[in-house]
Formats: C-alpha cells, structure tokens, sequence
C-alpha cells in the first residue's frame, strides 16, 4: 500500500508561521517522522531535520543562549526536531527560539507525551499548536479505498492492526514486524522515564491487561498478580497511556442506584500490538475475544474520528451491579448517545431501559451492517 495521507496533515499546514511551536504526539511507527519529513518537503532547502535522539544533536542543542542555538540549527525557514523530547531542558530551548526567532518555523514530534509535555508546558503556555498522530484510521484509508475493499480487510485490522507499515506486509511479515516492534520500540520511552526500570513488569502488565481486553480492571487485582502495590499499578497504566500505548475510559455515572462509579477499562491503541503480546493472530472464527477485539477496534476509530474532526466528546462505558451495561458512550452538547459493539449482525441486544429513561439518552447497537456509519465512512 502506498502513502495513505493523514488526515491532520492539512490542519498542520493550516498552522504553520503562526508564531508557534507545532507538536506531533503519537506512539514509535505510526508515522510521525514521515508525515512531519512530508510537510517539510514543501520547502525544499529552507527546510532541514534534526534526529533528537543522536548525542550530537543533544549537544548542539543543550545550550539556552539563543545566538547559539541559531548558529547550530543554520538558516532554514522549517525545521524539524524529532523524538525532541531527548533533548535535555526542551521546554526552555524551544521557549527561546519561538521567542527569539518568531519566523522559524519549529515542528516538534514526540513519542511520549509525559516526557515532552511536561518539559514545555509552563515555558511554552500558549506558544503551541498540539496533534495526535495515530496509527492509520479507516476514515484515512478510505481515501484510497472504496467500503468493498475495507470491508474485505475488516479481519486483518482486528488481528493486525494499522501502523502504516503493517498494511503493506503478508501475514508472516505482519508478525514478524509487529513482534519486533513490541519488543524493541514498545517500552522504549515507559522506561526511560524516571524511576521505571522494571521492563519484566512493565511486559507483564501488558500481558495481563491485553487479556482482559473488554472488562473492567481491578488494579487491585492486577497488583496481586504482579506482586507490587496498586499506587505502582496505576502508576505504570497511566504511564503506558502517555505513551500512547494503551487508553482507559471511566464508568458513566450520575448516581443511578447500582451504577458502577469508580472502575476503569483499558483498551489499547492498537490491536495488533495487543495480540503480539499474548502471541495470537487466529483467525477470528477460532478465538474466543472477537467481541472484545470488536469493541476495541470501534472504540479507537471513533476516538480517531473524533479527534481530527474536533468532536468534543466525554467518553464512557456503563454498567451496574447487577450486570446491565453498555459498551460506550459519548456525552457531547448536552446529550448522552450509548453504543453497543456486537461482532455477530445476528446477536440480540437488550436496551437498558433505566439508562434511556434516566438519561433520555439513546442507544444504539453496533455491527458489520451499520459500522461504517458509526466510523464516519
């Protein structure tokens, strides 16, 4: 498969010499660096990039005196620092050279956004344009494809993913890559950050959390299984979603008797990692978490959707203690929409009367007849 465009890539370009810093967050191989290398093509030999990962680049760029860094990063109108977030005091550096140099046009990726967003948060308070780069969305591949050839992909998807590179693979090189990349690229900035060193750990709850794909988690439990504390736990889950790894949505609750309140599900930003982790690329007809697998993969185009096309939304799942549940919700503009993820077209779906009535929320279930609809195709 060749380039598929990204649909923020407009949207970058939209913000470009403005003033401002423009930051591309997103997990190692969804494409950040080809995307960024894309915009910067545009300008030809005003445009240059900096690996932020080499020591030579850190060291060009570790001194906050403005005259300096100019001289290092040369007379270009563009410039790219990628993974910027290795540089040491980032957050100041930029601070200067957006202040300093207003007609450089500074692009910033950065594949762990508690690393690169707390270094410039303060120093750069309203110097930013901010966009998340996923790995590709349905909507993004039907630019090139018509709903037949999706549709024929459908089960690839949820066995191997979407990181740009996957697409163009047979399904022994599917594997082999997305094994390397679990392996070589997945913890690589988790455990960078201060005071996480325990790679077996971090492995381990992946593992556990990849097999509990659809339900709640109980960190409790998670911290039993591992043998460390519930506070290092969540520590390591909210690490991981700052990472781009995985994403938790919260329980919907407006004090309903018997609403779940506080609990959590964690699903992940992409399923062909999730099943490298537990080594299963079935076929679907033989597995026995199709319905997890399906409700993740709407889950995430959805949020995708969302986030290029601006929709505010809150996002929740629902249930009660005496098992009543909906899968996800949205609650945007004042209403409150459910939805409900089912694999099989034929499998029935009871509504739960109380919600719509408590709520005057509407519910909707959704499967291979109508999710195209849902995903913005």
């Amino acid at each position: 498969m060749n380039y598929i465009p990204r649909l923020i890539e407009n949207q970058i370009k939209e913000r470009l010499f403005k003033g401002k810093l423009v930051i591309i967050y997103g997990a190692r191989q969804v494409g950040k660096t080809t995307l960024a290398k894309k915009i910067l093509a545009d300008y030809g030999e005003d445009g240059t990039y900096f690996n932020c990962e080499l020591l030579s680049v850190q060291k060009g760029l570790s001194e906050p005196e403005a005259e300096k860094l100019k001289k290092f990063l040369g007379n270009y109108k563009i410039i790219l620092l990628d993974e910027a977030q290795n540089i040491p005091n980032i957050g100041k550096i930029l601070k200067i050279i957006v202040d300093t140099y207003p007609e450089i046009q500074i692009i910033a990726t950065g594949s762990s956004s508690f690393d690169l967003a707390q270094k410039i948060s303060e120093p750069m308070t309203g110097r930013t344009f901010t966009f998340m780069l996923y790995p590709i969305s349905l909507q993004e591949i039907n630019q090139k494809e018509n709903l037949l050839s999706i549709e024929a992909k459908l089960e690839n998807f949820l066995r191997f993913g979407s990181y740009p590179e996957i697409l163009s693979l047979g399904e022994k090189e599917s594997i082999e890559r997305l094994q390397e990349i679990s392996s070589n690229y997945l913890y690589k900035d988790v455990l960078s950050f201060e005071g996480l060193k325990k790679s077996s750990l971090v492995k381990n709850l992946l593992e556990l959390l990849a097999l509990q794909l659809g339900n709640e988690v109980s960190y409790n439990e998670l911290a039993v299984n591992l043998g460390v504390d519930r506070l290092t736990v969540q520590k390591y889950i909210d690490i991981l979603e700052q990472s781009f790894v995985v994403f938790k949505l919260n329980a919907f609750s407006r004090n309903l008797r018997k609403e779940i309140t506080k609990s959590v599900k964690v699903y992940f930003y992409d399923l062909g990692i999730r099943n490298s982790l537990i080594e299963n690329y079935n076929l679907l007809d033989i597995r026995n978490d199709v319905g997890a697998l399906w409700e993740n993969f709407c889950i995430l185009e959805r949020k995708k959707n969302n986030d290029a096309e601006f929709n505010f939304v809150n996002a929740y799942f629902w249930r009660t203690y005496d098992q009543k549940e909906i899968d996800y919700i949205e609650e945007s503009g004042g209403k409150i929409r459910g939805f409900e993820f089912k694999w099989n077209e034929k499998k029935k779906f009871k509504v739960p009367k109380e919600f719509i009535e408590k709520y005057d929320a509407t519910v909707e279930k959704i499967d291979r007849s109508n999710y195209w609809k849902f995903l913005g195709l």
